[in-house]
């Protein structure tokens, strides 16, 4: 292995070399640690220090990492807190997640490192998000993604870089290529001869290195770096190496043939890189012998301090309250002397474009929502009033750009994604379920992302256009759910939403956006999540229900006399106490929902009905749903397919009953 110093000094050099051995030391106390059951997991990163090190030194400060399980070099060359690493690792109160999380499913924020999540390539579009802030502040730190072999075959790991290379976002994708995705070689992954190949699809720049070489590795990033910052575009970086233990420790070696671990311990980055700085005159055996036992005792002693830590007493109390990031903010409260008229569609619009003055770090971001207006047209005209950095065609991928939201968010702007319809959501909904709703939880940052969700039937669009899928995401900690049914909640809930620290999932009934007007205030309000609405008061049934099952509802009171029809207009949370005071009135209860019957959220409510109300009611609680089938069609068979078609002999039978 060639080594080219080149104009770094001794010092450097010998910095360099420590900040190698430390993670390795580490290493190997640690899987002395596991075999004592001491810590539960351990993927080893030994023979990859390189990558994670030379990297690391290269970068400035302020630059972002999004390092893997096998990058504990970047973690110590940033200079995190050895006694937290450790503390994480034990799964102690004091680590970075308060137990919450294991090995490096973390982040520290103020020394600008963000953990991974399990799912392969899922923090590439949130490294987008973090450069997209850098570029929308004028700033010039730069996003680090790190990936392994394996992860480039995930689609987050294609939409994040067709974005970053769309959006001239500086952005540096780093590839450690160890041969081996668990025990799957690379030569059954893909077909292309290096990863950094890929580039030349994306209209960027590509690289392949000796990741195994410390001084290639720091020269390269510092090089690359430089040009990501000053030109404004992303790169891939292709680093070679190996793994020189499994995948992790429980999964062995036994696939791998040793002739490879035979050629690669002869490019142990350490190994070599030792002997190149002895025979150069930088180093001598005694001040390596020095360096191991003074790192060594660091190790030891902040491990002793990690386990004087006290394991963590469970407290319910604390673990749900902390799914969700605090709400405080002030609500403005709405000017009815002052109203307009408006079309569902238009209050929606109104409101974001008051939440866009409100909110200079506001940015707005979905397929076509830019000059286009997007498919429903509500940020017609947007563009020419807020600019197209701040108003973002997207290209579709719906997973990179909500990864992009997250990392927005992180760097201190809020997002707003429209779904140009709920159905696909689906194709993104790794980056809701387990980043966006998990953040706060797990390392206590807000994610501040409200997602649009175009939703319901009633319009004649299929199985693809039409589906109804908020029960998908109520049933997820740390994702807030709100479905408004008229205008002037559709604008007050659409602004706190915005307003609130958390991801909020806002559902929009397609078929109201143009069917349904009323009187609007005309200024910038909230209205506080979780609060339901009596739409209707009656005496003698209640029908609890949300977005078109509110008009559904007060459609039937037209025919029958006493019902109340309580408008949750949130999911999560929902306003027990209304609906709760609802049924302890009128005895008798209806859930009515448009989703399909079997496991939606309405199931929820009314076994919650059952348990509280039991002593009230005066009829079995009863829900009605949409068909268990896909939504179909043909306007005969999806009207067939609709709850409301059942709607009237419910209330026949549970009026009589």
């Amino acid at each position: 292995m060639h080594f080219n110093r080149k104009d770094l000094s001794d010092d450097f050099l010998r910095s360099l070399y420590s900040d190698l051995l430390l993670p390795r030391l580490i290493e190997e106390k640690m899987l002395i640690q596991l075999r004592q059951g001491k810590i539960s997991k351990w993927f080893s990163g030994i023979g990859q220090e390189a990558i994670s090190v030379g990297l690391v030194k290269a970068l400035k400060k302020d630059d972002y990492l999004l390092p893997l399980h096998r990058n504990l070099g970047a973690f110590t060359t940033r200079g995190l807190d050895l006694k937290r690493l450790f503390c994480q690792w034990q799964g102690k109160k004091a680590g970075y997640t308060n137990g919450r999380d294991r090995s490096f499913h973390f982040a520290s924020p103020e020394d600008r490192v963000i953990g991974m999540i399990s799912h392969l390539g899922a923090m590439l579009p949130v490294a987008d998000g973090l450069a997209l802030g850098a570029k929308l502040k004028g700033e010039d730190y730069i996003a680090v993604a790190y990936s392994g072999d394996g992860g480039t075959s995930e689609g987050d790991f294609h939409e994040a870089i067709n974005v970053a290379a769309v959006w001239d976002l500086p952005v540096l994708f780093l590839i450690e290529n160890n041969g081996y995705g668990l025990s799957t070689p690379t030569d059954e992954q893909f077909r292309a001869h290096r990863l950094a190949d890929r580039a030349l699809g994306y209209g960027i720049e590509g690289h392949t290195i000796e990741g195994n070489n410390v001084l290639e590795v720091y020269h390269t990033v510092k090089e690359l770096a430089e040009k990501i910052r000053q030109e404004q575009r992303p790169m891939i970086l292709e680093c070679m190496t190996f793994r020189m233990r499994g995948h992790e420790e429980a999964s062995g070696v036994k696939y791998v043939p040793q002739e490879l671990f035979d050629q690669w311990k002869e490019k142990d980055p350490i190994a070599t890189f030792e002997r190149y700085l002895i025979e150069e005159g930088v180093l001598d055996a005694a001040q390596v012998e020095a360096m191991r036992a003074a790192h060594k005792d660091t190790i030891n002693t902040q491990l002793n301090a990690a386990y004087a830590e006290p394991d963590i007493t469970p407290d319910l109390t604390t673990e749900l309250t902390d799914v969700f990031a605090p709400f405080e903010a002030p609500l403005a409260a709405p000017d009815h002397d002052s109203q307009v008229e408006m079309r569902f569609i238009d209050a929606i619009s109104d409101a974001l474009e008051h939440a866009m003055h409100a909110h200079p770090e506001l940015v707005l971001m979905g397929q076509d929502i830019a000059e286009y207006g997007g498919a429903f047209k509500i940020t017609d005209g947007f563009v020419a009033k807020f600019g197209k950095e701040r108003v973002r065609n997207t290209p579709i991928c719906e997973s990179a750009i909500l990864g992009a939201g997250l990392g927005l968010s992180l760097a201190g702007h809020k997002a707003m994604i429209e779904m140009q319809f709920a159905d696909f959501v689906s194709c993104g909904f790794n980056q809701i379920a387990n980043n966006l709703a998990k953040t706060h939880y797990r390392w206590g940052h807000a994610s501040q992302v409200v997602v649009r969700m175009p939703t319901g039937g009633s319009v004649g669009a299929g199985p693809f256009h039409s589906q109804s899928n908020e029960s998908w995401f109520a049933q997820i900690p740390g994702l807030k759910v709100v479905y408004p049914s008229n205008p002037a909640d559709a604008k007050g809930l659409l602004a706190t939403s915005i307003l609130d620290p958390n991801p909020v999932l806002f559902f929009e009934h397609k078929a109201l956006y143009r069917a349904v007007a009323d009187q609007v205030p005309t200024g910038h309000y909230h209205l506080p999540l979780g609060k339901a609405r009596v739409a209707l008061e009656g005496d003698e049934i209640t029908i609890v229900t949300y977005g078109l099952g509110v008009h559904w509802a007060l459609a039937a009171a037209e025919k029958m006399e006493g019902l109340e029809v309580v408008d949750l207009r949130s999911l999560i949370p929902w306003d027990e106490e209304t609906v709760y005071a609802s049924v302890r009135k009128t005895g008798k209860c209806l859930v009515l929902y448009e989703d399909t019957a079997t496991g939606a959220f309405g199931a929820e409510i009314c076994a919650k009905i059952a348990e509280d109300c039991f002593e009230s009611l005066d009829a079995p609680v009863r829900r009605l749903g949409s068909q268990d089938t896909p939504i179909p069609f043909n306007k005969n068979l999806e009207s067939q397919f609709l709850a409301v078609a059942n709607l009237d002999e419910i209330l026949v039978d549970l009026k009589a009953y």
